[in-house]
Protein backbone atom coordinates (compact mmCIF):
# COMPACT_ATOMS: atom_id res chain seq x y z
CA UNK A 1 0.00 0.00 0.00
CA UNK A 2 1.48 3.59 -1.20
CA UNK A 3 2.48 6.19 1.74
CA UNK A 4 -0.44 8.82 2.54
CA UNK A 5 0.94 12.61 1.03
CA UNK A 6 0.53 14.83 4.17
CA UNK A 7 -2.79 16.99 3.22
CA UNK A 8 -3.44 20.29 3.98
CA UNK A 9 -5.96 21.88 6.11
CA UNK A 10 -8.76 24.31 4.30
CA UNK A 11 -7.69 26.42 7.31
CA UNK A 12 -3.96 25.99 6.57
CA UNK A 13 -4.97 26.75 3.24
CA UNK A 14 -6.54 29.51 3.73
CA UNK A 15 -3.96 31.06 6.22
CA UNK A 16 -1.09 30.45 3.93
CA UNK A 17 -3.01 31.36 0.60
CA UNK A 18 -4.28 35.17 2.76
CA UNK A 19 -0.43 35.56 3.79
CA UNK A 20 0.76 35.88 0.11
CA UNK A 21 -1.98 37.97 -1.06
CA UNK A 22 -1.29 40.20 1.69
CA UNK A 23 1.88 40.32 0.65
CA UNK A 24 1.36 40.70 -3.36
CA UNK A 25 -0.75 43.87 -1.93
CA UNK A 26 1.55 45.68 0.23
CA UNK A 27 4.51 45.34 -2.48
CA UNK A 28 1.77 46.37 -5.15
CA UNK A 29 0.83 49.54 -3.02
CA UNK A 30 4.77 49.64 -1.71
CA UNK A 31 5.89 50.33 -5.68
CA UNK A 32 2.81 52.72 -6.29
CA UNK A 33 1.37 50.61 -9.32
CA UNK A 34 -2.23 50.32 -9.64
CA UNK A 35 -4.23 47.44 -9.60
CA UNK A 36 -5.00 47.88 -13.32
CA UNK A 37 -1.49 48.47 -14.43
CA UNK A 38 -0.47 45.36 -12.64
CA UNK A 39 -3.02 43.42 -13.59
CA UNK A 40 -2.47 44.79 -17.54
CA UNK A 41 1.26 43.69 -16.90
CA UNK A 42 0.58 40.22 -15.69
CA UNK A 43 -1.69 39.49 -18.54
CA UNK A 44 -5.07 39.17 -16.67
CA UNK A 45 -8.21 40.81 -15.83
CA UNK A 46 -8.38 43.63 -13.08
CA UNK A 47 -11.08 41.56 -11.20
CA UNK A 48 -8.31 38.63 -11.47
CA UNK A 49 -5.59 40.50 -9.85
CA UNK A 50 -8.39 41.53 -6.99
CA UNK A 51 -9.70 38.14 -6.28
CA UNK A 52 -5.92 37.20 -5.77
CA UNK A 53 -5.48 40.18 -3.04
CA UNK A 54 -8.94 39.04 -1.86
CA UNK A 55 -6.83 35.31 -1.07
CA UNK A 56 -9.44 33.49 -3.39
CA UNK A 57 -8.11 30.07 -3.51
CA UNK A 58 -9.61 29.66 -7.49
CA UNK A 59 -7.25 31.64 -8.87
CA UNK A 60 -5.04 29.85 -11.41
CA UNK A 61 -1.20 28.94 -10.14
CA UNK A 62 -0.50 30.50 -13.52
CA UNK A 63 -1.80 34.12 -12.51
CA UNK A 64 0.21 33.84 -9.08
CA UNK A 65 3.33 33.48 -10.74
CA UNK A 66 2.42 35.96 -13.56
CA UNK A 67 1.36 38.20 -10.40
CA UNK A 68 5.01 37.96 -8.91
CA UNK A 69 7.29 38.56 -12.11
CA UNK A 70 5.33 41.74 -12.21
CA UNK A 71 6.35 42.74 -8.35
CA UNK A 72 9.92 41.61 -9.11
CA UNK A 73 9.32 38.73 -6.57
CA UNK A 74 10.39 35.52 -7.30
CA UNK A 75 8.39 32.06 -5.56
CA UNK A 76 10.63 30.45 -3.12
CA UNK A 77 10.48 26.83 -1.40
CA UNK A 78 8.13 27.69 1.21
CA UNK A 79 6.19 31.32 1.57
CA UNK A 80 8.69 32.34 3.75
CA UNK A 81 10.90 32.37 0.82
CA UNK A 82 8.76 34.65 -1.13
CA UNK A 83 9.07 37.78 2.02
CA UNK A 84 12.40 37.61 1.60
CA UNK A 85 14.87 39.85 -0.60
CA UNK A 86 16.95 38.21 -3.04
CA UNK A 87 19.35 40.06 -4.74
CA UNK A 88 17.33 40.55 -8.02
CA UNK A 89 14.38 42.06 -6.42
CA UNK A 90 13.86 45.59 -4.33
CA UNK A 91 12.84 46.73 -1.46
CA UNK A 92 9.57 47.71 -0.36
CA UNK A 93 10.59 50.80 1.54
CA UNK A 94 13.72 52.49 0.22
CA UNK A 95 16.07 54.19 3.39
CA UNK A 96 18.19 56.72 2.14
CA UNK A 97 20.91 56.33 4.48
CA UNK A 98 22.06 52.75 2.88
CA UNK A 99 22.04 54.83 -0.94
CA UNK A 100 24.76 57.51 -0.92
CA UNK A 101 23.91 58.49 -4.47
CA UNK A 102 20.37 58.55 -3.79
CA UNK A 103 20.68 60.22 -0.67
CA UNK A 104 22.57 63.34 -2.81
CA UNK A 105 19.98 63.48 -5.50
CA UNK A 106 17.40 63.40 -2.56
CA UNK A 107 18.74 66.25 -0.77
CA UNK A 108 15.43 68.35 -0.91
CA UNK A 109 13.24 65.90 0.63
CA UNK A 110 14.36 66.86 4.10
CA UNK A 111 13.19 65.29 6.36
CA UNK A 112 11.21 61.46 4.55
CA UNK A 113 14.39 59.15 5.04
CA UNK A 114 11.92 56.55 3.48
CA UNK A 115 11.16 56.49 -0.31
CA UNK A 116 8.96 54.04 -2.00
CA UNK A 117 10.57 52.26 -5.08
CA UNK A 118 8.76 54.38 -7.09
CA UNK A 119 9.90 57.31 -5.94
CA UNK A 120 13.31 56.13 -5.54
CA UNK A 121 13.13 55.46 -8.85
CA UNK A 122 11.90 58.44 -10.47
CA UNK A 123 14.39 60.46 -8.13
CA UNK A 124 17.25 58.25 -10.22
CA UNK A 125 15.43 58.84 -13.70
CA UNK A 126 15.25 62.80 -13.18
CA UNK A 127 18.82 62.82 -11.80
CA UNK A 128 20.32 60.54 -14.25
CA UNK A 129 23.01 62.83 -15.43
CA UNK A 130 24.27 63.93 -11.52
CA UNK A 131 24.64 60.08 -10.89
CA UNK A 132 28.30 58.98 -10.16
CA UNK A 133 28.87 56.23 -11.43
CA UNK A 134 32.32 55.43 -10.31
CA UNK A 135 31.01 56.30 -6.76
CA UNK A 136 27.89 54.03 -6.89
CA UNK A 137 28.46 50.68 -4.82
CA UNK A 138 27.48 47.44 -5.79
CA UNK A 139 24.17 47.43 -3.57
CA UNK A 140 23.05 50.72 -4.94
CA UNK A 141 24.01 49.54 -8.28
CA UNK A 142 21.60 46.64 -8.13
CA UNK A 143 19.34 48.50 -6.72
CA UNK A 144 18.98 50.80 -10.08
CA UNK A 145 18.98 48.10 -12.46
CA UNK A 146 16.03 46.31 -10.26
CA UNK A 147 14.33 49.67 -10.55
CA UNK A 148 14.72 49.93 -14.28
CA UNK A 149 13.48 46.53 -14.87
CA UNK A 150 10.48 46.71 -13.11
CA UNK A 151 9.47 50.38 -14.13
CA UNK A 152 10.66 50.75 -17.67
Amino acid sequence: MPASLPHLSNETLQRRVQTFARLLHQRRKSMGISVQNAASAASMSRDTWYRMERAETTVTIAAWFNALAVLGLNFGIGLEEIQRSPSDSIPVAIRLAEYPQLAALAWQLGDKVILSPKEAFDVYERNARHIEESALEPDERRLIENLRNVFV
